[in-house]
C-alpha cells in the first residue's frame, strides 16, 4: 500500500472540518479530507443541522397556511405527512452536498471516503469498505468527526417504533402520539416540529425545567406555547425502561408512570465520533463521552493533532464549529486567522425560534451586577401583526449605570436573526456598547428590528 503525503489531512467534513480544510488550502498547502459517508457535508448536512431545520421550516409553513383565516376562502386545514415535509429536507440536503463538493474541487482539496484510523501520530488509513485502502500521512493532522446520538444499551434502537435524532429522519410514519426522551435542544426541536404535523406529543424531561441554560424567563415561554398547543411535559422524570411492540410502544419511568405511544425517540445526550479511530496509536484518549480534551489553541494532548466541532463538546453548535474548523488551522498556518471562539450566540430551532447571547438575569443577579430589563412584545409591533407570527418578546439586559448591553434574548418569529442586531452592537469598544445605539438611530418601519428601539425605550424607563 503506498502512503500518499499531505500538508495537513482533515478527519470530517462537517462545518469545522470544511474551515479548516478551506483555510490551508487557500494557503497554498496540500490538504486532503477524509469522510465516512461518499458525500461531503458531515453530520450537519445528513443527519443535523440541515435537515431538521428544513423540516421545521416546512412544518412552520404548514401550520401558517392553517392558521391564517385569509387562506380559508381557498381551501380548509391541510395537514402533511412526516414523509412529505422530508421531501422538502432532502431537497436542500441534495443542494448543500453539490455546494460544498464544488468548495472543494475549486480549491483543489483530495476527498477520500471511507473510515479513517490512526495507524501512527502522523499516519492515517481509509478504509474504503473493499480491498484498496489508502494509507495517507501529513505532519499536522486535524480530527473534526463530530457526534452522534447516545444510544443505552438497554433500549432496542433496532426496533422500527424506536428512534432517536438520526434515525428518526429515515422514518416513513407519521406517528398519531410520539413519546420524546430528553428535552434539551434537539428534543424541544423535535417536539414542536412534530407537533406542527398534528401529533399528540409526551416530551420527557429529565430535568426541573425546559433549556435550562437559558434566560428562565424565555425557557417558561417556551414551555408555555408548547404546553399551549397541546405538548405534555412532564419535568423530573427518569428514565426505567421502554418496550416495543407491533403497534405501539410503551415507555416505564423510574416515578412508575408508564406512557403508550406509537412511537418512542430518544434525545438525550450525545457522544463523540472517536470509537473508530484507534486513537491509542496517535498517543490520544477519549473521555467518557468519547470527546477529546483540547486547549485554548484546539490543540489535543499530542501537539501536532487538533481537534475541532462537536468532537470535543460544548458548545456543539454548526457556528460554532465553522470558526473553531478555521481557527485550528490557523494556528497552525500562523496566518493570523485564529480567534478564540466564545461567547456563542444560541440559536434553537423550536416553533417560534429562540436565541440569546451574553448573560442571563441569574448570572448577572449571582454576580451582583446592578442591571436593568428592556423588553419588546411581538404582539405589540406592526410587523409582527401583519405577518401574524405575534408570539414572543425581545428582550435586553443592561447595566444600569453605564447602559451597557450585557445580554440579549428573544423568543419568537426569526429570533436567530434578530439577535445578531444586538450582537453587533455589544461587540463595540470605547463606550460603543449602550442600549442608546437603539435611540439614537432610524430603524426602517415596520421591521422587526424596531423591537430594538421599543425594548430600549422600555428598559430606560425603568433607570431612576
Amino acid at each position: 500500500m503506498a502512503e500518499v503525503k499531505y500538508d495537513l489531512l482533515v478527519i470530517g467534513s462537517g462545518p469545522s472540518g470544511e474551515s479548516a480544510a478551506m483555510n490551508a488550502a487557500k494557503e497554498g498547502r496540500r490538504v486532503a479530507v477524509i469522510d465516512m459517508r461518499e458525500e461531503v457535508g458531515g453530520n450537519c448536512t445528513h443527519q443535523g443541522t440541515i435537515p431538521s431545520k428544513a423540516l421545521r421550516h416546512a412544518v412552520h409553513q404548514v401550520m401558517q397556511f392553517n392558521r391564517n383565516p385569509m387562506f380559508r376562502h381557498i381551501a380548509t386545514q391541510h395537514w402533511l405527512s412526516y414523509s412529505q415535509v422530508r421531501e422538502t429536507a432532502q431537497r436542500v440536503i441534495e443542494k448543500q452536498v453539490a455546494m460544498r463538493a464544488r468548495f472543494y474541487s475549486r480549491n483543489d482539496v483530495d476527498l477520500y471516503f471511507g473510515v479513517a484510523s490512526f495507524v501512527d501520530p502522523n499516519t492515517l488509513k481509509v478504509d474504503r469498505g473493499d480491498e484498496h485502502d489508502d494509507l495517507l500521512s501529513a505532519p499536522e493532522i486535524v480530527i473534526a468527526t463530530g457526534s452522534r446520538p447516545w444510544r443505552p444499551p438497554e433500549v432496542d434502537f433496532s426496533h422500527p417504533r424506536i428512534f432517536d435524532s438520526d434515525t428518526i429522519l429515515d422514518s416513513n410514519e407519521t406517528p398519531r402520539h410520539l413519546v420524546i426522551y430528553g428535552a434539551g435542544v434537539i428534543g424541544s426541536e423535535y417536539a414542536s416540529i412534530f407537533n406542527g404535523l398534528g401529533c399528540k406529543v409526551d416530551l420527557i424531561n429529565p430535568g426541573a425545567r425546559l433549556l435550562a441554560f437559558m434566560d428562565d424567563e424565555i425557557s417558561d415561554g417556551l414551555s408555555y406555547h408548547l404546553r399551549g398547543h397541546g405538548v405534555l411535559v412532564r419535568h423530573n422524570e427518569t428514565f426505567a425502561s421502554v418496550e416495543g411492540f407491533d403497534d405501539y410502544v410503551i415507555l416505564t419511568l423510574e416515578s412508575g408512570k408508564k406512557i403508550k405511544a406509537d412511537a418512542f425517540m430518544w434525545a438525550n445526550g450525545r457522544t463523540g465520533n472517536t470509537d473508530k479511530l484507534n486513537i491509542g496509536a496517535a498517543g490520544l484518549t477519549a473521555n467518557g463521552r468519547g470527546q477529546l480534551e483540547v486547549d485554548d489553541h484546539y490543540r489535543t494532548s499530542v501537539n501536532h493533532i487538533f481537534a475541532v466541532g462537536d468532537v470535543i463538546g460544548w458548545p456543539s453548535l454548526a457556528s460554532a464549529a465553522y470558526d473553531q474548523g478555521r481557527s485550528a488551522s490557523g494556528v497552525l498556518l500562523d496566518n493570523n486567522t485564529y480567534r478564540h471562539v466564545n461567547d456563542v450566540p444560541t440559536g434553537i430551532y423550536t416553533i417560534p425560534e429562540i436565541s440569546s447571547v451574553g448573560k442571563t438575569e441569574r448570572e448577572l443577579t449571582e454576580a451582583k451586577v446592578p442591571y436593568e430589563v428592556g423588553k419588546a412584545y411581538f404582539k405589540d409591533t406592526a410587523r409582527a401583526q401583519i405577518t401574524g407570527e405575534d408570539v414572543g418578546v425581545l428582550k435586553l439586559l443592561f447595566h444600569r449605570d453605564s447602559l451597557e448591553l450585557l445580554g440579549i434574548h428573544c423568543f419568537g418569529d426569526q429570533a436567530a436573526e434578530i439577535l445578531h442586531i444586538g450582537q453587533a452592537i455589544m461587540a463595540q469598544k470605547n463606550g460603543g456598547n449602550t442600549i442608546r445605539y437603539f435611540l439614537e438611530h432610524t430603524f426602517n418601519y415596520p421591521t422587526m428590528a424596531e423591537a430594538y428601539r421599543v425594548a430600549a425605550l422600555n428598559g430606560l424607563n425603568r433607570v431612576f
